[in-house]
């Protein structure tokens, strides 16, 4: 069984906390947590396909120029190709899951 206090820890933007609930070549889910103001840089995905899930608060998800406001128990996929951008724009932290088809952190391209 894997939960964020047994899973695999880490930071990204100083601020935000990630878990690796599941890694494999053709299956990567992570739990994220955002505080408000957190913002990821603007990237893309070569090959990899995202599903992006929100648990609690409200995470803002610009694709391709278009912002989208996520609420708990919504959720966005992001095509390939597709420039995107996380970012937390509400008054509490957002928690999320990304579910990818891949090794995302392998396929990413900044822009």
């Amino acid at each position: 069984m894997i939960s964020t206090s047994n899973a695999p820890h880490y930071t990204w933007a100083d601020v935000c906390d990630g878990w690796r609930l599941a890694s494999a070549p053709t299956l990567s889910v992570i739990q994220e947590r955002m505080p408000p103001g957190a913002t990821e840089e603007r990237h893309q995905h070569s090959r990899v396909r995202q599903f992006f899930f929100v648990l609690s608060g409200v995470l803002t998800l610009e694709v391709e120029g278009t912002a989208h406001q996520l609420g708990p128990r919504q959720g966005l996929e992001v095509a390939p190709e597709k420039a995107h951008q996380a970012r937390n724009e509400g008054e509490g932290d957002a928690e999320f899951l990304v579910i990818s088809d891949g090794v995302s952190r392998e396929d990413r391209q900044e822009g």
